[in-house]
């Protein structure tokens, strides 16, 4: 095997194994037996455990921001929101469904998710971006959106933040399930779709209906 492909297959299947059992109850031995490698060969491609670990890291965060809107999202921003000025229930529907359906199907993304839910109590690094993807992102990509359709006049609201909680948490909270119970996803869209047409339906008539 390439050296190269190696050192990536050492970091997939690390990601798989960090994702079932933790970090922790994961050895070098076990990682070499999985890869296929003797253990002495790891150490060729990485010092340490927590060589690997770093490396996982910096590779997902660098996926995540590439390819996630959370996290690359300007509503400030003119050449950003130039393909959104006319947003409808419908587009924001097939912007967020497309974006759960990345954040639950791509494999990094998927088994990064869920080794951040397991050690985020051990490992303040994986705490903060846990916080980061799951909360902070989110929130703040939820609240930029509010308030552009605020401005655009397509929704009424004082406290854009709020409003953005209300849409975007239970998003998250289904995401969860998604990870616990995969084979609930059809039920998670069609709730998610019912879930921003009420928000819009309220928000458009200032909260009367």
């Amino acid at each position: 095997m390439d050296k190269g492909n190696t050192k990536q297959e050492i970091l997939n299947t690390a990601l798989e194994m960090f994702s079932v059992q933790g970090f922790e109850a994961t050895s070098i031995s076990q990682l070499a037996d999985a890869v296929g490698i003797r253990k002495a060969s790891m150490y060729s491609h990485f010092a340490s455990k927590q060589e690997i670990l770093d490396a996982l890291m910096e590779q997902t965060l660098e996926g995540y921001e590439k390819h996630s809107i959370f996290a690359k999202a300007n509503w400030d921003d003119p050449a950003y929101t130039k393909d959104k000025q006319d947003m409808t229930p419908d587009t924001a529907v097939q912007m967020l469904q497309g974006q759960v359906r990345y954040i639950l199907h791509d494999p990094q993304i998927r088994r990064a998710r869920k080794m951040l839910t397991i050690e985020q109590f051990r490992n303040p690094q994986m705490a903060a971006l846990q916080t980061k993807q799951n909360y902070t992102d989110v929130l703040n990509y939820c609240t930029g959106l509010v308030r552009f359709l605020i401005r655009q006049g397509k929704l009424t609201g004082s406290d854009p933040e709020i409003m953005a909680a209300q849409l975007c948490f239970p998003i998250s909270v289904w995401i969860n399930l998604c990870d616990r119970e995969p084979e609930r996803e059809a039920e998670v869209m069609g709730l998610m779709q019912r879930h921003i047409r009420q928000f819009f339906k309220m928000y458009e008539t200032g909260g009367k209906s």
